[in-house]
């Protein structure tokens, strides 16, 4: 019999293995039928784009709803992208419908932890696996995607139809639980609204927000630009070898999601600012790489220490919560935010490609960024309240 926790662990790896196989088959597509240099970033962005537009209503719908019935319908939407991708429809309109499926899964595969869970220690531990179980898909699929991609696009959306069907199977062996029945949906937008509010309010709250944002608004970019500066500056230009190399810095966060209950507590979370810094500084190093070890390197290290800066965030976010909105609004709030921000970082990046600017310039801008963001959560007054 299948621990619900550890089924919850293998439909989530699962469903985000094939999150991060999509990427890359998009990739190939766009490469294949000769769009331009920025349309990658601006496929990415529709994909964000989902999780803006449907965040007041998806966590109302997982605290609403059973948690478990919800993951099923996150992964058939997204089994429904996979299909028009199959028929031939314009990507960015696909992953649309990808991120689509995303926003409805997400905030109730975060949403039932506390209820799988008991105790902040247990649920810390349970968020450092979901961390390490989701860095090790995006790190496998990514290479998979790439590598599948390379010999038939058609195989690997196959591949994905079935790996999405076997999450839904997962899916099942989760316990089923009542959602909250009184739960409305017409005055959700404003309800968003206030309950955005007194997450913001709260100083945990506002610090883990500010910070998770700025991590994925980071790593969005930086992903990017990566995809883009393997070729330029040493010649790559397999998906197979360039997933292979992004697929280094899925490595070094999962070891940082796993460390992290060793380092940082729940009582401790701030601690998590100096390994933002040292995240910014790895960022700048790729202004001055031009050999493939120092590549793998930086983005093995750069991992690592994002992996330690977000897991205690999100744990600390996730009480906060729970004790307050709902652990599934709270999801849908952090989405929001982290979308949003990462929709910003790479629309700014889209339209910087289309005027010409360099890569250098980019990946600086991209490091300032985070350095004044971490800047801002070390000098707030209130840091360090709870």
């Amino acid at each position: 019999m299948v621990r619900p926790l550890n089924a919850l662990l293998t439909a989530q790896f699962l469903s985000a293995f094939v999150d991060n196989m999509i990427l890359f088959i998009i990739l190939a597509v766009i490469n294949g039928q000769g769009y331009p240099d920025y349309y990658l970033p601006l496929v990415q962005s529709t994909f964000l784009f989902s999780y803006i537009v449907l965040a007041p209503w998806v966590g109302r719908f997982a605290d609403k709803n059973c948690k478990t019935q919800v993951l099923i319908i996150g992964n058939l939407l997204k089994a429904t992208g996979i299909v028009m991708l199959m028929l031939g429809l314009n990507p960015a309109l696909c992953y649309a419908v990808v991120g689509t499926g995303a926003v409805v899964y997400s905030p109730a595969k975060y949403g039932i932890l506390p209820e799988l869970t008991s105790g902040e220690d247990e649920l810390l531990q349970a968020n450092s696996k979901l961390e390490g179980f989701t860095i090790l898909a995006i790190l496998t699929g990514s290479v998979a995607g790439g590598a599948l991609s390379d010999k038939s696009i058609f195989l690997s959306l196959l591949v994905c139809l079935f790996l999405y069907g076997a999450s839904v199977f997962f899916n099942t062996l989760i316990p089923q639980r009542q959602g909250n029945a009184l739960i409305l949906y017409k005055r959700a937008v404003r309800e968003f609204k206030t309950d955005n509010h007194s997450l913001w309010q709260s100083p945990a709250g506002r610090f883990s927000l500010l910070g998770t944002g700025a991590f994925w608004l980071v790593s969005a970019v930086l992903r990017m630009i990566i995809i883009a500066w393997l070729p330029v500056t040493l010649g790559i230009n397999s998906n197979t070898q360039i997933s292979l190399i992004i697929a280094v810095t899925g490595v070094g966060i999962a070891i940082g999601a796993v460390v992290t209950p060793y380092l940082i507590t729940l009582k401790t979370y701030t601690r998590c600012l100096y390994y933002g810094i040292g995240m910014a500084l790895c960022i700048f190093a790729f202004t001055q790489i031009n050999s493939l070890f120092m590549t793998l390197f930086f983005l093995l290290l750069s991992g690592c220490l994002g992996g330690i800066f977000i897991v205690p965030m999100n744990t600390c976010l996730q009480q906060v919560g729970h004790h307050t909105i709902g652990a599934g609004k709270t999801i849908a709030i952090q989405n929001f935010v982290e979308n949003t921000f990462m929709f910003i970082g790479v629309a700014a990046y889209t339209l910087a490609t289309r005027e010409g600017t360099s890569i250098n310039t980019s990946i600086t801008a991209t490091g300032v960024v985070l350095l004044l963001v971490v800047a801002l959560m070390f000098f707030s007054p209130k840091r360090l309240a709870r």
